[in-house]
């Protein structure tokens, strides 16, 4: 089934797009932006700039994803602003630099942000699919269920101040 991913940033006068668009390349090697600002000399004179472009895969995002073991995360930012088969999310830019996937809740981190806008038939299901693992198995997620983190980024806990766990985890026999 087909998708469509949209990576748009804003670059501001003081940046350097060829950098900026590095740190996108890197957590989207096809992804090409619809307009390039001129090279110019600093202090520049021109505004800020929206700049967008499409990507076919999320390969290198996922790959990152996986290898950072942030799974539930990415599914939990992933699904907050779903509506239907579209959702948004953003990204640092300067984690990008380094192929690595920081997601960005609330406030505007130094370096900017990418936002992502995935659309696709079928997306919560999609999403699930996308960021299933070993641990899905013993404790199931699903888009809005009470193990979400909340809307600001806080954890949901799991364990009480007992330590006490808050859901029940079937153990295995020995």
């Amino acid at each position: 089934m087909e998708y469509i991913i949209k990576v748009s940033t804003k670059i501001q006068p003081h940046e350097d797009a060829e950098r900026v668009f590095h740190s996108i390349n890197n957590i989207f090697p096809d992804w090409k932006p619809d307009n390039i600002p001129k090279k110019e000399q600093y202090p520049t004179k021109r505004s800020a700039l929206l700049v967008t472009g499409f990507s076919n895969s999320l390969d290198f995002f996922m790959k990152s994803v996986v290898s950072e073991r942030i799974l539930d995360t990415a599914f939990d930012v992933m699904t907050m602003e779903i509506n239907v088969n579209k959702t948004c999310f953003s990204i640092s830019r300067q984690a990008a630099i380094r192929g690595k996937v920081s997601f960005v809740i609330d406030d505007r981190p130094l370096g900017g942000t990418m936002e992502i806008v995935i659309e696709r038939d079928n997306l919560e299901i999609w999403l699930e699919d996308l960021t299933w693992h070993p641990g899905r198995e013993y404790i199931p997620r699903q888009v809005n269920d009470d193990l979400a983190m909340g809307r600001s980024g806080e954890p949901t806990e799991w364990f009480d101040k007992f330590g006490n766990p808050t859901i029940s985890i079937p153990l295995e026999e020995e």
